[in-house]
């Protein structure tokens, strides 16, 4: 079968996809990526094909200018609500009214049996009506956005889904939720398990944890050594995070026995400035080289971080910055995996931030819930089970498709 494979102009909204993708593929599915500039590099990376149409939409940009001076997300917005979540789609409905005809002109030629998206696509979902196509979403994993923000964006779309023939947003054939069972929030809409699979981007093994793995005979560093991962995001420097993530690194100083390794891009490291003995600063790597045997994680709230760090069982500390890095946090917090600090205020005080950490490394309880969430993991199908799902609705819905489309 033909699948089309759309994605918000976001590498961070790509990537989840990405596993499943490539699972089609090697299943003998023929897979196109069809995309804006912004997600190029992200999916030449993965070897996928692809078809870039209109111009950059820059997300990133779009967001700096919304900030105050020198402030983060959390210090001009603070915790987002349900409302102000809801009404998130402002971004994500100007860019759906202006690719959708291009969109929906190649896909009548490509002529797709199934497409597969990220939960913010508004586009898939007018394409595949249109077209008579199922349209399959995969969350990235924690979902406070995709229910509200489609709902929402349906009275703003209608006028673009009535110029193609459709008569409002419809939404996804089929959900599919990576996230560990009680990590999910309770009333969100019913999904189909997939189990998530740690792909953060491609990249090279560094020489250093090559000779490091070669030195111990293990990918684990050696007890009673406890390493701790700091993944903060690309996003959060570039929205004038860097304070945040040097006063994080100093937490670790002079903590026994602890070392903590800190993905962060080169062009950052001189604002960054010193940091203390036991802290190396990488660049941005695949986490799955890291997170083997470490102690914790700490990071942004990042969907991706939380729920790769969650597959490998391990307790996280987090610091949300914007939209829906607060509900990751909420629920580690719920589930005893984790503990988040909320505010601008607490993350702003190295004290707090120290204290976080010392507990996430030190209390047994998180190790236990992380674990937990570990295991959730290991019984969800994996990607390759999903695919003959994927088949069978194919199949199903294959005289839909044919009438709709000629």
């Amino acid at each position: 079968m033909r699948v089309l494979v759309t994605t918000t102009p976001l590498s961070t909204h790509f990537i989840p996809l990405v596993p499943l993708a490539c699972a089609l593929r090697a299943a003998g599915h023929e897979v196109l990526v069809i995309t804006q500039p912004d997600v190029e590099e992200a999916v030449r990376s993965t070897g996928l094909n692809q078809v870039v149409i209109g111009e950059r939409f820059g997300t990133e940009d779009r967001m700096l200018d919304w900030l105050q001076d020198g402030e983060r997300p959390i210090h001009t917005y603070g915790r987002p609500s349900t409302e102000d979540m809801a009404g998130y789609p402002e971004t994500w409905v100007e860019h759906t009214a202006r690719l959708v005809p291009e969109y929906l002109r190649f896909a009548r030629t490509f002529r797709p049996d199934l497409l597969v998206a990220d939960p913010l696509e508004f586009k898939s979902l007018i394409v595949g009506g249109a077209l008579g196509v199922p349209v399959v979403h995969h969350r990235w994993g924690v979902d406070p956005l995709s229910g509200p923000m489609r709902r929402a964006a349906r009275s703003e779309l209608k006028d673009v889904c009535a110029h193609v023939g459709v008569d409002e947003v419809p939404d996804p054939t089929l959900l599919l939720d990576p996230a560990p069972p009680s990590l999910q929030l309770p009333d969100v809409e019913p999904a189909a398990p997939v189990r998530h699979f740690p792909y953060n981007g491609n990249g090279s093994l560094p020489d250093w944890l090559r000779a490091e793995w070669c030195d111990w005979g293990d990918r684990r560093p050696p007890a009673p050594r406890r390493r701790v991962v700091v993944s903060m995001g690309a996003r959060t420097p570039e929205l004038n995070g860097v304070p945040l993530i040097r006063r994080v690194l100093w937490a670790f100083a002079g903590l026994s026995d602890v070392e903590a390794v800190a993905t962060v891009a080169a062009g950052h490291w001189e604002q960054i400035g010193r940091v203390p003995a036991n802290v190396r600063l990488i660049e941005p790597t695949p986490l799955h080289f890291f997170l083997d045997g470490c102690a914790a994680v700490v990071h942004h709230g990042g969907t991706g971080t939380v729920t790769t760090a969650s597959v490998f069982g391990l307790p996280q500390l987090a610091l949300p910055q914007l939209a829906d890095q607060f509900a990751n946090g909420d629920r580690l917090a719920a589930v005893g995996a984790g503990i988040t600090l909320d505010t601008a205020q607490a993350q702003d005080d190295l004290a707090q931030v120290r204290t976080a950490l010392e507990r996430v490394l030190s209390e047994p309880d998180f190790r236990a819930s992380a674990r937990e969430l570990r295991r959730q993991a290991e019984h969800m199908p994996v990607t390759s089970q999903v695919v003959t799902d994927l088949e069978r609705l194919v199949r199903e819905g294959g005289r839909t498709r044919r009438e709709a489309t000629g």
